[in-house]
């Protein structure tokens, strides 16, 4: 099979010749890469990885401007605030070049599946907020912020538009809602005031023949049933380090959508235990050998990790994967 081939294969719950991998290693860990193999380019070749996680595009809001708010505010900007503010056209086909270009590369010249990350609602705008503002705005502008997060969900539906007409596979929705031990704020919020402003983008999505992931870091379990409702057909990372159990995953939610991750970078990879990440690379693997994850880094490995570690464990997940599909 084809990369590109084998990982719909396993999205769609059909076989596979063998578990599709990748890696998130550029951001913290190129300048490394580049002295040992001479381009990140030539690692992904080397390890043959089936899929790429694309960056690229508008940002919905000029943060510069977001800046100089903050400055004449002499505060956090509110919801109020931030609604004088305009968007950035998310029609601006200049701005979409580096996605074209990724596009062009990875699915066009190494036929892998392409897959473009994509504003959430309430993660994209904790860079206007930060994090804990936001958090108590939920509280404290219950009838402001669905004004806010109607305006951000429009944005994200053109945003994916405009991706899926440059031809990415499927679009990967980021929005952080887990701590390590439960979501940011209840379901009872989630539903009322994130929920509703995911649904249109998803909808939109599915409805172009697309293929629909969420990113979030931590433990989402209270959520599961909303993520199936939205119909997404990826879940990334299901973080076990957070509380959630893949007994959890194939006790319930395996017919409802597949896993990016497996491999945790918080608890596993970049510590110098090898033999603890042999095993686990073995184990999570072979839990998915008939299906049900593509295996990945469950975020960016960070650049504590060696390179003779990272190598390690790419060399383990290469071979573990041709084991596991010739055994």
């Amino acid at each position: 099979m084809l990369p590109r081939e084998r990982v719909i294969a396993v999205i769609e719950h059909r076989p596979a010749d063998r578990i599709p991998y990748y890696g998130w290693v550029r951001s913290n860990l190129e300048e490394q890469i580049n002295a040992r193999f001479g381009s990140v380019e030539a690692f992904e070749d080397r390890y043959a990885f089936d899929f790429a996680h694309l960056f690229g595009g508008p940002s919905p809001y000029d943060y510069a401007r977001l800046t100089k708010l903050r400055e004449s505010l002499g505060s956090a900007i509110t919801p109020q605030a931030l609604l004088e503010i305009p968007m950035s056209d998310p029609d601006n086909s200049a701005a979409y070049d580096d996605i074209r270009a990724q596009v062009a590369y990875h699915k066009g010249e190494r036929a892998r599946f392409v897959y473009v990350q994509t504003p959430g609602i309430f993660e994209a705008i904790n860079g206007c907020f930060g994090i804990e503002n936001h958090l108590t705005y939920l509280a404290l502008y219950p009838d402001v912020l669905p004004k806010v997060y109607a305006r951000q969900c429009a944005w994200n539906q053109r945003f994916a538009h405009n991706c899926l007409n440059l031809g990415v596979d499927m679009i990967h929705i980021s929005d952080d809602w887990g701590s390590q031990r439960g979501t940011l704020f209840s379901p009872r919020t989630w539903w009322r005031l994130i929920y509703p402003y995911h649904k249109p983008t998803c909808q939109a999505v599915k409805a172009r023949g697309a293929y629909l992931s969420l990113h979030s870091d931590g433990n989402v379990l209270p959520l599961l049933d909303g993520i199936v409702d939205l119909g997404f057909d990826v879940v990334h990372p299901w973080q076990e380090s957070a509380g959630m159990s893949f007994d959890a995953y194939q006790g319930k939610y395996a017919e409802a959508f597949v896993l990016i991750g497996g491999l945790d970078v918080q608890t596993m990879i970049g510590f110098g235990r090898l033999e603890e990440l042999r095993a686990n690379i073995e184990r999570v693997m072979g839990r998915f050998r008939d299906g049900g994850m593509l295996y990945c880094t469950s975020h960016f490995v960070q650049d504590h990790c060696s390179m003779d570690e990272l190598t390690f464990a790419f060399d383990h997940v290469q071979r573990t994967a041709q084991a596991l599909a010739t055994g």
